[in-house]
């Protein structure tokens, strides 16, 4: 989903579902309706569903197992098979990661397009600080030319007061794939666990 002006949001790291336990996200609109959402009833659970406000599943989102670098997968939705869950494509959307395992603890990533992991240039990548929520995101391009397609930050009530840290501001450029930048918001979560 691409949109032809900039467009603000509002991402509440807390489930739509409400109930105690639970982890996710809502992802509100700027007239204050659900968009988007992740809900995650167990904590255990690796895997996530980011889906639109009616439940649609859009991205499947994977760490991959044994990685040094926090990696994850996003895949494209899912389906009932039977009684299970599948991903729709084996083949992985993005692959995203922290850009060294010397950075464990630096709010950074990188983002490869299609899954591909290569020696070139990441497709996107965020810088700043994501735990602090003031960090943006770059969409790559050739010669080390970066330009911004997203701002995270704090969500202020009102110009004195600023809400905790589990309530924060996205803006994202026009032309921009909405549904791709509420994944990597969602996969930064986890990669910077405090």
């Amino acid at each position: 989903m691409t949109t032809k002006t900039m467009t603000r949001w509002t991402v509440w790291k807390r489930s739509s579902m409400g109930f105690v336990g639970m982890d996710g996200f809502s992802i509100y609109d700027a007239e204050g309706r659900l968009a988007f959402r992740v809900d995650n009833y167990s904590r255990s659970q690796k895997s996530l569903l980011l889906m639109d406000a009616k439940g649609k599943p859009l991205l499947s989102l994977k760490p991959k197992m044994l990685s040094i670098y926090d990696q994850w997968d996003a895949y494209e939705g899912e389906e009932e098979v039977g009684r299970h869950a599948k991903t729709r494509s084996n083949k992985p959307l993005f692959s995203m990661r922290r850009p060294s395992i010397l950075h464990s603890r630096v709010d950074m990533a990188e983002i490869f397009m299609n899954g591909l992991i290569t020696d070139e240039e990441p497709s996107f990548c965020v810088e700043g600080s994501f735990s602090s929520r003031s960090c943006q995101i770059f969409r790559q391009r050739r010669g080390n030319y970066k330009e911004a397609v997203a701002q995270i930050s704090r969500k202020k009530a009102n110009s004195l007061v600023e809400l905790g840290d589990d309530v924060f501001s996205l803006i994202i450029k026009p032309e921009v794939d909405c549904e791709l930048i509420m994944a990597f918001v969602v996969v930064m979560d986890r990669i910077c666990r405090k």
